[in-house]
Protein backbone atom coordinates (compact mmCIF):
# COMPACT_ATOMS: atom_id res chain seq x y z
CA UNK A 1 0.00 0.00 0.00
CA UNK A 2 1.06 3.27 -1.17
CA UNK A 3 0.03 6.73 0.46
CA UNK A 4 -2.68 5.85 2.45
CA UNK A 5 -5.46 8.71 2.69
CA UNK A 6 -7.32 9.53 6.32
CA UNK A 7 -10.45 7.95 4.99
CA UNK A 8 -8.43 4.59 4.16
CA UNK A 9 -6.73 5.29 8.21
CA UNK A 10 -10.07 5.85 9.67
CA UNK A 11 -11.65 2.61 8.22
CA UNK A 12 -8.35 0.31 9.03
CA UNK A 13 -8.51 1.80 12.52
CA UNK A 14 -12.43 0.73 13.09
CA UNK A 15 -11.54 -2.59 11.48
CA UNK A 16 -8.64 -2.74 14.18
CA UNK A 17 -10.87 -1.94 17.10
CA UNK A 18 -13.70 -4.02 15.79
CA UNK A 19 -10.94 -7.08 15.96
CA UNK A 20 -10.82 -7.52 19.74
CA UNK A 21 -11.69 -10.25 21.96
CA UNK A 22 -15.05 -9.80 24.10
CA UNK A 23 -13.65 -8.57 27.98
CA UNK A 24 -13.42 -10.53 31.26
CA UNK A 25 -16.42 -8.57 32.94
CA UNK A 26 -18.82 -9.18 30.07
CA UNK A 27 -17.83 -12.83 30.32
CA UNK A 28 -18.48 -12.94 33.61
CA UNK A 29 -21.92 -10.94 33.62
CA UNK A 30 -23.33 -12.91 31.22
CA UNK A 31 -22.36 -15.82 33.35
CA UNK A 32 -20.24 -17.28 30.40
CA UNK A 33 -23.15 -17.30 28.16
CA UNK A 34 -21.34 -14.40 25.92
CA UNK A 35 -17.55 -16.03 25.17
CA UNK A 36 -16.55 -15.04 21.62
CA UNK A 37 -16.59 -12.00 19.17
CA UNK A 38 -18.70 -13.83 16.35
CA UNK A 39 -17.26 -10.53 13.90
CA UNK A 40 -13.63 -11.53 14.91
CA UNK A 41 -11.18 -11.65 11.97
CA UNK A 42 -7.68 -13.76 11.45
CA UNK A 43 -5.46 -11.36 9.37
CA UNK A 44 -4.41 -14.91 7.10
CA UNK A 45 -7.86 -16.27 6.55
CA UNK A 46 -10.24 -12.74 5.52
CA UNK A 47 -8.78 -9.80 3.82
CA UNK A 48 -10.15 -6.38 4.43
CA UNK A 49 -11.79 -4.73 1.57
CA UNK A 50 -11.25 -1.12 2.13
CA UNK A 51 -10.97 1.24 -0.52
Amino acid sequence: MSKLTSGIKKRLMKKRNQNSAVPTWVVVKTKRGVTTNPKRRSWRRTKLKVK
